[in-house]
C-alpha cells in the first residue's frame, strides 16, 4: 500500500487517530531517521535486539551470505605447510561457532565468550579454574546439576567446597563471614534455581574483589538481555543456553562470557583440551533462537 491508501483504510475502519499519526510520520520523519546519525554526527548503533535478528554473517563471504552457515568439516584447508588460516580443526574453531560466540558477547556486553557442548560442560570448566587446595564458596540454593558437579567431582579433584546462603540483603554480610585466604571461586545464581532468590550481585562482587576471589554467575534465568552482571562487577557470566537462548527445546548449549584475556585463554584451554567445544549444527539453532529472544 501507497501511505495515503494505509490512511484512507484506517479512517474507513475508524482509527482517526491511528491515521493522523501515519500522515505525520510520512510527512514528517523524526530527525533520527531524516538525518541517518546520532546527535554527535555518527551512525546511528543498532539496538542489541536488532544486532541479534540481523545475525552475524561471515565477512567477507564469496556468496554473500545473509545468514551464517553451517560449516559442517572437521578440517579446514591450510594455504600451505607453513601457513595456517584461522581455522584449522573444529575442535579448536569453526566459523559458526565463533558467529554464535561472538552474537552472544555482544549480548552479554562481554569481550569473549566461548560455546560449550552443554550448561554442564560450561560451569565444568569454569570449575577447572581451580586447583587443588583451593576453595570454592557455592551458593546453597543452587541448580541440582551445579550441586553435583562441586560436591563429588570438585571434592575428589582436592577442591573444598562450601555453602552459603547468598542471596538476600545479607548475602554479601554472609559471604564475608565465610571468606578464607583459600577462596579461590565464588559461584552464585541469581535468581536462583529452583528457589527463585535474588542475590545483591554488587555487594557479593565487591566481597569477591577485597579477598582476590573470581565470582561467577549463572546468569541463565534472567538471559543475557535483561540482566548483565559483569557490569555489576562479576568476573565470569555463565548460561545453559539450552534454555533462553536457545529457546526451542530441540538442542543442549552453555556459553561462558568474560572480559578478561587470561580467563577467556584458560577457558578456551579447557573446551580445546577436553573436546567440550559446541558442535557447528548445535551453534546454527542457538544461533536461530538468538534472534528471537528479545521477543520471549
Amino acid at each position: 500500500m501507497q501511505t495515503q491508501e494505509v490512511v484512507d483504510y484506517l479512517r474507513a475502519k475508524g482509527h482517526l487517530a491511528a491515521a493522523a499519526d501515519v500522515a505525520k510520520a510520512f510527512r514528517e520523519p523524526p530527525k533520527r531517521w531524516a538525518t541517518g546519525s546520532n546527535a554527535n554526527g555518527s551512525a546511528p548503533k543498532l539496538a542489541v535486539e536488532t544486532r541479534l535478528v540481523q545475525g552475524f554473517a561471515p565477512s567477507p563471504d564469496p556468496y554473500g551470505a545473509s545468514n551464517m552457515p553451517i560449516y559442517v568439516t572437521a578440517t579446514f584447508k591450510q594455504a600451505s605447510a607453513t601457513e595456517f588460516g584461522d581455522f584449522d580443526y573444529t575442535r579448536s574453531g569453526n566459523p559458526t561457532r565463533t558467529a554464535l560466540q561472538n552474537a552472544i558477547a555482544d549480548a552479554e556486553g562481554a569481550k569473549h565468550c566461548l560455546a560449550y557442548s552443554t550448561g554442564m560442560a560450561a560451569l565444568a570448566a569454569v570449575v577447572r579454574l581451580c586447583k587443588n587446595g583451593d576453595e570454592v564458596l557455592l551458593s546453597d540454593d543452587s541448580y541440582g546439576g551445579t550441586y553435583r558437579l562441586l560436591a563429588r567431582a570438585a571434592r575428589d579433584a582436592g577442591v573444598t567446597v562450601k555453602f552459603v546462603a547468598m542471596d538476600g540483603p545479607h548475602g554479601p554480610r554472609r559471604l564475608e563471614e565465610a571468606m578464607t585466604p583459600r577462596v579461590a571461586l565464588v559461584m552464585v545464581e541469581s535468581p536462583t534455581n529452583p528457589m527463585q532468590r535474588v542475590c545483591d550481585l554488587r555487594g557479593l562482587a565487591r566481597v569477591c574483589k577485597k579477598h582476590g576471589a573470581l565470582m561467577e554467575v549463572d546468569n541463565t534465568l534472567m538471559s543475557p538481555l535483561l540482566q548483565k552482571p559483569l557490569a555489576l562487577g562479576a568476573d565470569i557470566v555463565v548460561h545453559s543456553a539450552t534454555k533462553f537462548v536457545c529457546g526451542h527445546s530441540d538442542t543442549m548449549a552453555g556459553v561462558v562470557c568474560v572480559d578478561r584475556e587470561d580467563l577467556k585463554d584458560r577457558l578456551y584451554f579447557v573446551a580445546n583440551a577436553e573436546g567440550t567445544a559446541l558442535a557447528p549444527f548445535d551453534c546454527f539453532l542457538a544461533l536461530r533462537g538468538l534472534k528471537t529472544m528479545a521477543l520471549r
